[in-house]
């Protein structure tokens, strides 16, 4: 099972969210842990990608305008993807992914 951590700053973003912003995101994240454990492709939907501009840092679509950056860190789990949420919420955050 792929492990994860928040920055705080991705908890501050995550607060100022709407209930409906949060329970789009978890929805979201489901079907992210759900690929990286296939270890396949990412599915079109959630459109990850790499941010232009800044080395090792993804971004996932999670709603209309909800958009979440992340990058791998070191493993916690001996062979499990652990991923480090960077920032949440509309594209203004990509101003400092």
């Amino acid at each position: 099972m792929p492990t994860y951590a928040w920055l705080a700053r991705f908890a501050a973003d995550f607060d100022s969210l709407s209930p409906q912003q949060q329970a789009a995101f978890l929805t979201a994240v489901t079907q992210f842990v759900d690929d990286l454990q296939r270890g396949k492709h990412f599915r079109k939907g959630l459109r990850v990608k790499g941010v232009k501009g800044a080395a090792g840092i993804f971004e996932m679509t999670w709603g209309d305008d909800g958009r979440a950056t992340f990058e791998y860190g070191d493993p916690v789990a001996e062979g499990e993807a652990h991923v480090v949420w960077r920032r949440i919420g509309t594209h203004a955050i990509f101003q400092k992914p």
